[in-house]
């Protein structure tokens, strides 16, 4: 209990100092260009001003944004206050010192992201409260023998081949569910099962250009360049990657997640209550419904997600009480506080400061392998609070423009900074996946970290012993 005290204390202090710094900030920016003093608002005098006032004004916005990343990493690593809350710091600190306007600071709520959560929660619930997940996962358990290690690698293996071609979000959002009636139905622990499933999900989108944001990134990229990149070109790397991760998850990963179970494990005699036949089979054909509309791209994802919940509920599958009681409240909370500062570190330019400040470390000609090696490290680390897509846009250039001025063909570096966006394993904001089986499983951040950190860094060794070879620097 002291400890969580002192660990609260040193949170505030921090908190109170980021507070005492912003106001020093503010109280510093020097005063607006006038229009009318320089020859007015189509001047060049009056523009060249505001330009200039306007790179100050963003230079020590994101000056702050770092600031405000060191302190939410605290509050999130060592959980001083429930992750949630600390995370919907971040809108309300943006909001109230006027560095976003209010509908951007907390546009997150509204996020496509964030209503595809809500919408599948609500398909998932239908799926309990009428059984049918508990059905399905029985089925699965006797068809493995009762194995769990069978299990788990039936798991990764439909989500690596899923998440290859579907979103990533989407696939997670669909296999949750039925993970969660696996866990229940055989009283498994629910990490086991969950923390596969969402560490897959982005190993398996390395395989193909559509996989992830970031490898469509690297291929537009490497594409407004000159340089083409074929659809299946990623699989080089990615197949490697994923079997990498199923490996590693089976016989590491496995043994690095905690025994908990999560607040909202389903009591032990709810095999045996009856429920409706014809419900169960209502809340299937809407979630392969669901499934079908994700995968032909009919309507969005979103939609396709809520529209499912709508169902749901009016079909009788779920009650408005279970409906929200269906959602983790925890999940959608902490995504959108986190797109705040994903947000910010795009748009004051922090991001972009922070890569300048280590690429300078390099020198003026770095080795083309040091050079790969570093971005990949950085983008590694900025995607871990940062959107991976605004981490890849960011830096793909940046390592294309290098490569080239080296000499050295840029294929690698780019698929390399794609690759290591992808690789995002080690935070529970890091990607939608992560944050989707966060509140379900009953995990800590730091299990994130436990488990991702060594994932990550054997991506990396891959990344650095496959692409050299596939797309060499020097052909």
């Amino acid at each position: 209990m002291k400890d969580k005290k002192l660990v609260r204390i040193i949170g505030i202090v921090l908190f109170a100092a980021l507070i005492i710094w912003t106001v020093s900030t503010i109280m510093g920016q020097p005063a607006a260009p006038s229009a009318d003093a320089l020859g007015g608002a189509d001047s060049e005098a009056y523009k060249t001003a505001k330009a200039a006032y306007d790179a100050e004004i963003l230079q020590g916005q994101a000056y702050l944004t770092l600031g405000v990343l060191v302190v939410i990493a605290y509050f999130f690593i060592t959980e001083a206050f429930p992750i949630a809350i600390s995370a919907m710091v971040i809108p309300c600190y943006y909001s109230a010192f006027g560095f976003m306007p209010f509908k951007t600071a907390f546009g997150g709520l509204v996020d496509s992201s964030v209503i595809l959560f809500a919408g599948m929660f609500l398909v998932g619930g239908a799926m309990f409260q009428t059984g049918l997940a508990q059905k399905i996962g029985i089925t699965c358990v006797k068809a493995a023998g009762g194995s769990e290690t069978k299990l788990i690698l039936f798991i990764m293996i439909i989500t690596g081949i899923l998440s290859a071609f579907l979103s990533n979000t989407g696939t997670v959002a669909c296999l949750l569910p039925v993970c969660l009636g696996i866990a229940d139905s055989q009283g498994m622990n629910r990490p086991k099962l969950l923390m596969p499933l969402a560490m897959m999900a982005s190993s398996g989108g390395m395989i193909t250009m559509a996989g992830t944001p970031p490898n469509m990134s690297a291929a537009a990229t490497l594409t407004n360049s000159g340089i083409d990149i074929g659809f299946f070109d990623f699989a080089w790397a990615g197949i490697p990657i994923a079997i990498l991760s199923i490996i590693y998850m089976m016989f590491v990963g496995n043994r690095l997640i905690p025994e908990r179970h999560s607040d909202v494990q389903m009591a032990d005699d709810e095999e045996g209550k009856v429920y409706d036949v014809k419900k169960q089979i209502i809340s299937g054909v809407v979630l392969v419904a669901v499934v079908a509309v994700m995968a032909t791209g009919v309507i969005g994802l979103e939609t396709a997600a809520v529209i499912g919940g709508l169902i749901c509920v009016f079909t009788g599958c779920l009650t408005e009480k279970e409906a929200y009681q269906s959602i983790d409240w925890t999940t959608i909370f902490l995504f959108a506080g986190a797109l705040g500062l994903a947000n910010a570190m795009k748009t004051t330019g922090a991001g972009a400061l922070l890569a300048d400040k280590v690429i300078g470390m390099l020198g003026g000609s770095p080795n083309p392998y040091v050079l790969m090696i570093v971005l990949f490290l950085l983008a590694g680390g900025l995607t871990q609070f940062m959107s991976n897509t605004a981490a890849a846009a960011l830096l793909c250039p940046i390592g294309l423009s290098i490569a080239e001025g080296l000499g050295a063909d840029p294929t690698g570096v780019v698929l390399a900074i794609g690759f290591s966006c992808s690789a995002a394993y080690c935070t529970p904001v890091a990607t939608p996946p992560n944050t989707m089986v966060y509140g379900p499983g009953g995990l800590t951040f730091m299990d994130y970290v436990k488990v991702g950190v060594p994932l990550f860094l054997l991506v990396g060794v891959a990344c650095v012993a496959i692409i050299p070879i596939i797309w060499p620097f020097f052909p």
